[in-house]
């Protein structure tokens, strides 16, 4: 049908195909995994392997206790009973101060992890707080 010297379409488009893949890397055999294992084995010695820590969460922190657990809703529950305080004083910018001064004292102290000096900061907060709710009520 196609002189001998030419070739079919089909035959371009297969030979096309074939030297594609030929030129994709070919899987290696199980022989030479197990080569590969075994090299790889040999120089782990020779170098040491870095293993990352577990996790000791799925959040990578460590779980808090109980104890830890109630004084951190206890400051959480203290700070939105400021919030909500805060809301009632009528200058916006007296609102916004005592607003800015609350949640930076809270930051300040948020790397305490003394159960003593957490109740400390809560009753002393409590006192502060209960003085400045007397002055809003009086405004």
């Amino acid at each position: 049908m196609f002189p001998a010297s030419q070739s079919s379409p089909h035959e371009d488009i297969l030979m096309r195909n074939v030297n594609v893949f030929a030129r994709l890397p070919m899987r290696p055999s199980a022989g030479r995994w197990w080569q590969a294992i075994r090299s790889y084995s040999a120089n782990a010695a020779a170098t040491p392997v870095v293993t990352p820590p577990t996790p000791r969460s799925r959040l990578g922190k460590k779980a808090m206790s109980l104890d830890h657990f109630i004084q951190r809703s206890k400051a959480l529950g203290f700070y939105r009973a400021i919030l909500r305080g805060t809301a009632r004083i009528g200058d916006p910018s007296t609102k916004e101060e005592s607003r800015r001064y609350a949640r930076a004292e809270f930051e300040r102290h948020r790397s305490v992890t003394d159960i003593a000096h957490i109740r400390y900061l809560l009753s002393t907060g409590k006192v502060e707080w209960d003085g400045m709710q007397r002055y809003i009520d009086g405004m």
